[in-house]
Order: C-alpha cells, then structure tokens, then sequence
C-alpha cells in the first residue's frame, strides 16, 4: 500500500488550532509471519483448545480434587454424551465460527497506521467546541461565565480558559510553512483526547459489546428452555452434559452454537466498530470466559471467578436438572437473570451431595459386580 499523505486542514474559521497533517502505512502484524488476519481466526480456537487442555489435566489427573465442583464418578455416571461426540460437535462448531470471522475480516478495512495524532486532535477540537456552550448553560443558572473567567485568569488560567469557551491565550503554535502564529490546544486538552482516544472510547466499545451479547445470549438462550420445540430440537443436546467440563464448553447443537454464539458475538463486533485487533482480544476473550464458565473447578485463585458472580459455579447451577430453568445469563454478568428473577436462590449443598452420593453408589456397585464376575 503507498503512502498517502493528508494536507493540513486550517479550520480558521472558528479559530480552531489546525489539525496535523498524516501519512498513512500498513500496520506491521502483531506476529511477524503470520497475517492478521489469520491471526483472528486462530486465536479464539488456540486459546479454547490450551485452556480446556490445562483443565483436562487438572481433571484426569485429579490435581485439585478440593476444587471440583462434581466427582469423578458423577463425570462418568451422570452425563449422556462421550467425549468424542462433545469434541466432535465442538470442530463442527469452530469450522462455522471461522468461516464467519473470515468474512468478517475480508469486510474489514485493510488496517492503516499514522494517523493517531489527528484523531486525538479531533477529540480536542471536539473538547473545545463543547467548552464553548460552556457560558451559555452557566448564564442559565445566573452566572456570568466571563467575569468569573477574568477572576481565575491569573491563579487558574486552565479553569479560566475552560469558563471562557475555550480561549486560551497563551495556546499558541506556529505554522511551519508561514511562520505564522496559530491557535493550538491546550495540553489538558491534549491529555483528555489522548485519554479519550487510547481508553474511553475502546472501554465503550468493548462495555457495549459485552452488554449486546449479554443481552442476546440471555433472551435466545431462556428461549430454548421456555419453547420445548426449540429445547428438544436444538438445546437439549447441550445440557446431554449434566457435569460440565472444559472442552464441553462449545457443545451444542451446530445451529444453537451458530445463533448465540458466533452471530451474537459477530452482531456486537459490527455495532461497536472494533477494529480487528480489537476484535481478536473480545472474541478470544469471550473465549476464554466461556471455557472457563464450564470448567467444573472453583479456583480460588482463578480472576475470572471472581470478576463477575457468573462463573463456572453459577453456570453449573444451570446444568442440574433442579436447575435448569435458572440461571440462564452467560458468558459475563449475571444482570439479566437478576432484573427479571430467574437467578437460583436457596442452599445447593445438600442437592450436589446427592447427586455425587448416587453417582459413586452406582460405581462402586458395577466394580462389585466385576469382581464376582
């Protein structure tokens, strides 16, 4: 791609400070030898496969057996589908997933760097602009924005400037090509566009994508329990997993894992106007969450355990049979299920002690009948 440069725009007319001129390039990829793009795609499959790994082994290996939040008989005893199917029905899945996120990369536009600096001063001049309704709305109340200017232009010359509209006298810059003096920004200006620019705006973005999914994920996924068409069609292979584990995270029915998961998060991706890599770190993020969610393990030293109240205890709630119309917000925050009273309230100890109870009877009782055998 050739550079291309961006003449100065003057903005003289307002007084506004000049935005600078840009030259844009390429992005470097964030790995040398692999593109972007295919970066994207391989992320969220790498991170769901490494950490759904790392709980298998914890798992077989029964290395935090304290943590568990079913026994290994209930594993063995209590779920309806083999881990081959569930591993099976997961690729089925992550095939769709990347065919959706390869169109979304090919729509994307080809990522360019250069021009940070006058985005960031765009956000200035937004912020000049705003201060300039600043005397209007005080005059509102009674104040005279002007006099209590002039009376902090000597100790406060910031604050002054701000209640005056935006006029500082001593933001002056100087035009290269003329010589000339021109207005410019005021560096508190300069460090809230910076700040706007490099944290506000992604946390925003990223906030109302988690929101949007959130939302999607809650309304489809009550949906499938509360229309048993749907429920015994579609969402009833899913819960085949009474004791959710790991790499079973994905398992669903390849037109459910569609629908929630990957359209959803696609949806929030296009809303939010991500850029890719923005989108690498959310998708793989949800990823993350996601697996975690279904991991079986309390982990008192896990963070995402602990950030929201939906984790994998939470979750696994919702995969009990006295559960199971509970509990239906996932993969971040649990807000949904708490505004509209489906979150599971009471004791489940005596519930989950059963369960394992029952589980290790009926081990115990077919090793008895090997060995009469």
């Amino acid at each position: 791609m050739a550079n291309v440069t961006i003449p100065m725009n003057a903005s003289a007319m307002f007084d506004l400070p000049p935005l600078p001129s840009y030259t844009l390039s390429p992005v470097p990829p964030v790995i040398s030898f692999i593109p972007d793009f295919y970066l994207s795609l391989i992320l969220p499959i790498a991170a769901y496969w490494i950490l759904s790994m790392i709980f298998h082994c914890i798992d077989v290996y029964d290395i935090w057996p304290q943590y568990r939040l079913h026994t290994p008989a209930e594993i063995l005893k209590r779920n309806r589908v083999s881990r081959y199917e569930v591993a099976r029905d997961v690729v089925i899945q992550q095939i769709i997933q990347t065919i959706v996120g390869a169109i979304l990369g090919l729509m994307d536009p080809e990522a360019v760097a250069g021009r940070e600096e006058y985005d960031i001063a765009r956000w200035a001049t937004r912020l000049r602009l705003a201060q300039r309704a600043l005397p209007k709305l005080l005059a509102l109340v009674g104040l005279n924005a002007a006099a209590i200017s002039k009376n902090l232009s000597l100790a406060h010359p910031m604050v002054a400037g701000v209640l005056a509209g935006g006029k500082y006298p001593l933001a002056v810059g100087l035009d290269v090509a003329s010589g000339e003096a021109i207005p410019a920004f005021a560096s508190w200006e300069i460090f809230a566009a910076k700040a706007m620019y490099w944290y506000i705006v992604p946390a925003v973005q990223f906030g109302f994508a988690v929101m949007f999914v959130d939302t999607w994920q809650y309304f489809l996924h009550r949906a499938m329990h509360m229309q048993s068409w749907l429920y015994t069609t579609f969402h009833s292979r899913h819960h085949r997993l009474y004791v959710p584990y790991a790499f079973g995270a994905l398992y669903n029915h390849p037109f459910e894992g569609f629908l929630l998961d990957t359209l959803g998060a696609g949806i929030a991706y296009a809303l939010t106007g991500m850029t890719a890599r923005q989108g690498m770190v959310f998708f793989t993020a949800s990823t993350i969450k996601t697996v975690d969610d279904h991991c079986g393990y309390a982990l008192p030293w896990d963070p995402l355990q602990h950030i929201t109240s939906n984790n994998a205890g939470y979750h696994d709630i919702h995969h009990q049979s006295w559960g199971i119309k509970t509990n239906f917000s996932q993969p971040f925050f649990t807000f949904w299920d708490r505004f509209l009273g489906t979150v599971w309230v009471g004791d489940t100890s005596a519930k989950y002690e059963r369960s394992r109870t029952a589980a290790q009877v009926q081990v115990d009782a077919e090793k008895k009948t090997t060995k009469t055998k």
